[in-house]
């Protein structure tokens, strides 16, 4: 399977992953999908490369049919995966430029840089997560509906003397607080190197914790986040719900570091005051923080994104195309991505010009037909597939044929519609802590592949985005 040249392979990989962030739940796609890269395709043969063995023999067990089918879906043609360590992609791009080096020749690039001279650790916190190399303050569109988050991201990063330390992003999905996050973590070692940085999500926060309480090593854990860090960059906030034990380690300590004056960003979809049972000393360091909104952005802004992330890619789109896409991808951030990065490939692929007519093919496979589809809707096509009746799902019955397909259906009203939580829960005869707890508690089964879970949201998904319904 050859395609040509470089940007025909990263166009391909750009759109499998802005497939994948719409169809896996945000923190399975941030800890599998996002850190693996696809520089390298020879005949039918696909390589992608995992930033360690764990987290490839995990891909390899729960995502390589996945990811075959949206690469054969995406080029037409059947491909084979193979996957490899980092380590080895690195030490072999290392080896080909000593070899340049002797022979006075230079070697082609497998990938484009854009680390734009930063130290290496920039991109390589002292532990937890990579820093993804393009959520940088240089790359982030600012906006009448970030501005203030922006602001108070970057006056944290330059260590501006507000006095605050602690900053709470909240959005919706895919509209920039994992992108800010990880910005204060580049600007802070850009500038000052020698910083401990941790960048975490609150689900990988648990198991490093439960970790380490099966090995007794619990007390390096503790000082790791206690005392040998200086900044903390916790993500999806909200997925503590639940978790006692977690919480009292994790409000500990946030008690170092706040009194040793460290910088702290949480990230999550709810304020700290709607995240179900959290503990009331969580809540409270939660709630400290300054608390920052992002929301949608307006139709120019996204033009913005559109053109900003298209040169930044080596691609110059035409206006009216730009406009288009802006106008009818009005979701978040992600679903921009997706629309831009499936016209540059499908352009790619055909060897077709940009036009009206092919960016008008590409996304009406991803505008959600959102008119059509209420709650009501939802409700019923629900009840209809598990065999119950409305009154059931509203009912007070905790029985588990009736509490599943009702968080599935509070799960898919939150997905497809633009009503509040607050609205959903109401239509489900629950409390907005309820809704929230069904949201997460669905994400959480789907999360490792194809359970039974994750096969019925899938239907459902199809009946609702095909009208079947």
């Amino acid at each position: 399977m050859q395609y040509g040249n470089r940007v025909s392979m990263e166009a391909i990989w750009q759109q499998v992953k802005a497939t994948l962030k719409n169809k896996l739940p945000e923190h399975s796609y941030r800890m599998w999908i996002e850190p693996l890269e696809c520089t390298q395709s020879q005949g039918g043969q696909v390589t992608l490369f995992s930033p360690n063995l764990f987290q490839k023999k995990r891909v390899q067990e729960n995502f390589s049919r996945l990811l075959e089918d949206e690469i054969n879906a995406i080029t037409g043609k059947e491909c084979q995966l193979q996957f490899e360590i980092a380590e080895k992609k690195q030490r072999a791009d290392s080896k080909s430029k000593d070899m340049g080096k002797k022979t006075g020749q230079s070697m082609p690039e497998v990938f484009a840089d854009h680390q734009h001279d930063l130290p290496d650790m920039a991109f390589r916190p002292l532990s937890g997560r990579m820093l993804r190399k393009d959520f940088t303050f240089d790359n982030f569109v600012v906006g009448g509906n970030n501005d203030f988050a922006y602001t108070a991201s970057l006056s944290l990063a330059t260590q501006k003397r507000t006095g605050q330390k602690s900053l709470f992003l909240i959005s919706n999905t895919g509209l920039g607080k994992s992108h800010l996050s990880q910005a204060v973590g580049h600007q802070i070692l850009a500038d000052r190197p020698f910083e401990r940085v941790y960048y975490i999500t609150a689900e990988d926060f648990t198991m490093e914790m439960i970790h380490a309480f099966r090995n007794d090593t619990i007390d390096k854990f503790k000082e790791k986040y206690r005392t040998q860090c200086d900044v903390l960059l916790l993500e999806d906030i909200h997925f503590l719900t639940g978790k006692e034990r977690t919480q009292i380690e994790l409000a500990q300590a946030l008690d170092y570091l706040l009194e040793a004056d460290k910088k702290i960003i949480f990230t999550s979809c709810y304020l700290p005051g709607d995240i179900p049972k959290l503990s009331e000393q969580l809540r409270s360091r939660l709630s400290c923080s300054l608390i920052s909104n992002i929301d949608p952005p307006n139709f120019s802004t996204r033009v913005r994104i559109l053109r900003t992330k298209a040169k930044k890619n080596g691609h110059t789109i035409p206006s009216e195309i730009i406009e288009y896409l802006a106008g009818e991808l009005s979701e978040n951030v992600r679903q921009l991505e997706s629309g831009l990065f499936g016209v540059i490939t499908k352009s790619s692929l055909l060897g077709a010009p940009y036009s009206l007519d092919l960016a008008e093919s590409v996304i009406k496979n991803i505008v959600r037909q959102k008119m059509t589809i209420t709650v009501e809707v939802i409700k019923m096509l629900v009840c209809k597939n598990f065999n119950i009746s409305t009154k059931d799902i509203v009912s007070k019955s905790r029985k588990q044929q009736l509490v599943r397909p009702r968080q599935i259906a509070i799960f898919l009203a939150r997905r497809y519609t633009d009503q509040p939580l607050q609205v959903i829960s109401k239509y489900f005869n629950r409390q907005h802590a309820t809704a929230i707890h069904a949201i997460n508690a669905v994400e959480s089964a789907i999360k490792n592949g194809n359970g039974p879970v994750k096969k019925q949201v899938d239907f459902l998904c199809q009946k609702l985005e095909t009208g079947n319904y």
